[in-house]
């Protein structure tokens, strides 16, 4: 199932999380919402909207074949005017911020890909839990099926929450 910026928005009303809120109390997760639907280009070509996530890292890659999830977190941390790790990897993120109890709308989540104890990981934006199962969550992110999206993904693969700071 695809998740339109539209439907996300109607969404957030809603649950009484409108756009004005969203924009005011967690401006990442606006700007996040406002890049749904950047992909990757095809073949060989790069989509220059993420190479402009890259140069938010140190890393500074110049195609958008390598990982970007953390590419794109600390972009939208940027452009917020919020604090960033620089770093392209996603588990940069497990020492950022104030460590959460629980999630709430527009943390940080950190997961990890491969193996809990890899260096590999994955990090984008909470959402909300699944209703269907309970046992699933929402992330907005990047390099989410080569794209900016919305896709569940496991709780018991989630590392850690974490609470953006200025």
């Amino acid at each position: 199932m695809k998740i339109t910026k539209d439907a996300l928005l109607e969404y957030a009303r809603r649950k009484d999380y409108g756009e004005t809120r969203i924009k005011t109390e967690l401006p990442w997760l606006w700007l996040a919402i406002q890049e749904l639907g950047v992909s990757e280009a095809p073949g060989d070509l790069d989509n220059p909207r993420i190479i402009e996530y890259h140069k938010a890292t140190s890393y500074g890659a110049k195609d958008d074949e390598v990982a970007w999830c953390s590419a794109f977190v600390n972009w939208c941390m940027k452009q917020a005017g919020y604090q960033r790790t620089g770093s392209a990897a996603a588990r940069s993120w497990l020492n950022y911020g104030d460590l959460l109890p629980e999630p709430e709308p527009g943390c940080i989540a950190v997961l990890w890909r491969g193996n809990p104890a890899s260096w590999q990981g994955h990090v984008g934006f909470y959402l909300l839990e699944s209703s269907a199962d309970h046992n699933s969550i929402y992330l907005l992110g990047g390099n989410q099926n080569d794209a900016v999206s919305v896709t569940t993904y496991p709780k018991d693969r989630v590392l850690a929450y974490r609470r953006p700071v200025k």
